[in-house]
């Protein structure tokens, strides 16, 4: 049998054929996406087929404890605390207060509000603290925030983490860029230096899995061994 030709508009179908069968209708997270938008937030939200994965994943690692970098508006946020159990928690790190108070109104709306704490300010000083704070070990973290940062938050994470602790890192093929041997911005340059930390680091266990969008990207699954 002849393979069709990939196109975006076959992407595009794969994308919905998965949504449709394993992702139901939400009405919590559709005005999440509706509120994030008439607030002026970047549409840079993860899919609700990733989300699912990132629920998935979580549940699987049996995670109490979930760190995310980056909360926007709450979205990915949603499917982590709804993977926890009652006395669960997630420890999200969001730069923007106006992003923030968009992600509250949304999390305290799907009634998981009181499972997330927002920390405002920037990621790397926040976590920083945390390091030296001596805060409690994550059993899940999930990081999706400015691409250049990505090496330096995952090396923070690490001093965060436990052994069988999961990573897992989105953005990180961006349409083919990271296949290029000069990156074409710093975008690409940060996930091209995570990647390649995440394939080579002896605390760790790595792979990358495409992601089919209306572009080609990727996530990352690391264990802390």
């Amino acid at each position: 049998m002849a393979m069709r030709p990939v196109s975006d508009q076959l992407l595009d179908q794969i994308d919905d054929y998965v949504e449709n069968l394993f992702v139901p209708p939400d009405a919590a997270l559709e005005q999440n996406l509706r509120d994030a938008d008439a607030a002026g937030l970047p549409a840079i939200a993860i899919s609700p087929g990733q989300g699912r994965f990132v629920y998935l994943l979580a549940k699987i690692a049996g995670a109490k404890r979930i760190l995310e970098i980056g909360t926007l508006g709450g979205y990915s946020t949603t499917f982590l605390a709804r993977a926890l159990p009652e006395d669960g928690k997630v420890v999200t790190l969001e730069l923007s207060p106006e992003h923030a108070a968009v992600a509250r109104k949304n999390l305290d709306r799907a009634g998981i509000g009181g499972r997330v704490e927002i920390r405002l300010g920037s990621a790397s000083h926040t976590l920083d603290k945390m390091i030296a704070a001596g805060e409690a070990s994550f059993d899940f973290v999930f990081i999706d925030a400015d691409k250049p940062g990505y090496v330096g938050y995952l090396n923070q994470v690490l001093q965060l983490s436990h052994p069988g602790t999961v990573i897992v890192g989105d953005n990180l093929i961006r349409h083919g860029d990271v296949l290029a041997e000069v990156a074409p911005d710093e975008q690409a340059v940060g996930v091209k230096a995570f990647n390649a930390l995440i394939a080579s680091h002896p605390r760790l266990e790595s792979i990358l899995l495409p992601i089919l969008k209306d572009k080609i990207d990727g996530m990352s699954i690391s264990r802390v061994k």
